[in-house]
């Protein structure tokens, strides 16, 4: 193994899960942590860690320069971005490369190329994959976005061409919606990407969000099967599935070759996620954009597979050949996340940073829980308000549920709200118990008071 020093650029859980997936390799990590994060458990974890600045996280994890001088005052050999934050930002790779580490990751050129919204539907293109009907370049003028709207036909999605996360996305009933949604697209992208730049498409009316798992290592790249990520709120993912019981074997297979064929077409290397709409009516697919690093969601894909992805994508970085083929990959049962946040879902879910005073996890075959955690802990009011996640594996989807409903009421996080009680109201909704959703029916559901006072009953202490 190339990598003897692994620097962690990122924090909370995924930094967690890094650390853990190195050591067991025999790798030394390096924990970069911001003043706010001092006491946070990757830190403790860490065989070393250094401050990398203030709690801002501009002037600390998105700090590149900070962070290269960092990685180099460690002495590390290569740097894990995790997801967020720099993990999608080519300038960064670039920087690593030019202090003399590796990038766990793909390279700049590809993150340029497929990080780029408008570019990926490109490649896509070229290499055979459906994609939603829409502009076929980056659009910077609204009266263009106005004349691509009128031939393809409204409604229309709005988004960024450097973005990710939901940032940026409208959607436009009409041309005097389109006049006003774009330029509030255009500042949100500017303000999140450092790129005002936009694209366009049909939206697809009720589509599911599935995604495709991929590795790569320059030459050959396979597929780790799909997941199921409709359950958005907001255009953020909190609860996803493996498999997506919605597909046919039929149009499984050919959603994994697509994805396939698209990552050995741009050379590949590492873990990358291929996001699809599916439209359940016509069985039709498209390409909506890559995701150039390890998922939130990825667990679920290793509880499928038995596949350390994390683990993978560090040896392919390194130089390794992938350590298998398709036919090896294989699936076996359903598994599901579910994304726990220091919230409050009664308050238009309220982010709740807070210290954690008391902490117990449920444990037994099929249950893991991805956290940063532990008791005392105080969660700092900087980040992200992910501090967890459930994820769970059964024989099949109804036995994933019910196991997820067990594990759900043993999870106890005390001292701060959570979502607990939100995902307790969903695995006992009628329609998520028969796979009838999709990435527009969550909010309504809420809308409709699903989740009441009763299901928050007895969360905080």
């Amino acid at each position: 193994m190339q990598i003897k020093r692994l620097f962690i650029a990122n924090r909370g859980e995924i930094a967690v899960r890094i650390i853990r997936a190195a050591q067991a390799m025999g790798i030394t990590t390096i924990q970069a942590y911001s003043e706010a994060d001092s006491d946070m458990l990757a830190v403790r974890l860490a065989d070393e860690s250094i401050c990398i600045g203030p709690p801002p996280a501009a002037k600390s994890y998105l700090n590149i320069a900070a962070i290269v001088e960092a990685a180099t005052q460690g002495k590390a050999d290569a740097v894990h971005p995790g997801y967020g934050f720099l993990a999608e930002n080519a300038g960064f790779v670039r920087a690593v490369e030019a202090a003399g580490m590796l990038f766990v990751g793909p390279s700049a050129d590809t993150i340029d190329r497929m990080g780029d919204k408008v570019a990926a539907r490109q490649a896509a293109e070229a290499a055979g994959v459906p994609v939603v009907p829409g502009s076929k370049g980056r659009l910077d003028a609204v009266e263009d976005a106005i004349s691509i709207a009128a031939e393809i036909g409204y409604p229309v999605m709005i988004k960024a061409a450097a973005g990710g996360g939901g940032k940026g996305i409208r959607i436009a009933q009409s041309e005097e919606e389109l006049r006003k949604m774009a330029p509030q697209a255009q500042a949100e992208a500017a303000a999140s990407f450092g790129d005002g730049g936009l694209y366009l498409e049909r939206a697809i009316q009720s589509p599911r969000h599935i995604e495709v798992q991929i590795l790569g290592d320059g030459e050959r790249a396979v597929h780790c099967y799909e997941r199921e990520c409709s359950m958005q709120r907001r255009r953020q993912k909190v609860w996803e599935e493996a498999g997506a019981e919605c597909l046919s074997e039929e149009t499984r297979s050919k959603l994994c070759q697509t994805a396939v064929a698209l990552a050995e077409a741009v050379g590949y290397v590492g873990a990358g996620t291929l996001e699809y709409l599916y439209d359940s009516v016509t069985t039709e697919f498209y390409f909506i954009e890559m995701n150039t690093r390890i998922q939130v969601e990825h667990p679920v894909t290793e509880m499928l597979t038995g596949i350390d992805l994390v683990q993978e994508m560090i040896r392919v970085s390194a130089g390794e050949k992938l350590s298998m083929t398709q036919d090896q990959i294989t699936r076996t049962g359903h598994a599901i996340e579910v994304r726990i946040n220091a919230e409050d879902p009664l308050m238009q879910f309220m982010p709740w940073p807070g210290q954690v005073t008391a902490l117990q996890i449920p444990e037994g075959d099929g249950i893991r829980f991805d956290h940063f955690l532990y008791e005392g802990y105080q969660i700092p009011p900087f980040y992200d308000s992910l501090i967890g996640k459930l994820i769970v594996h059964g024989k099949d989807r109804q036995d994933a549920i019910a196991l997820l409903k067990s594990a759900l009421k043993e999870l106890r996080i005390e001292g701060v709200k959570t979502t607990i009680p939100l995902h307790l109201a969903l695995v006992d909704d009628s329609q998520v118990l028969a796979d009838d959703f999709h990435t527009q029916w969550l909010e309504p559901w809420l809308a409709r008071g699903n989740l009441t006072a009763q299901t928050q009953k007895g969360e905080i202490q």
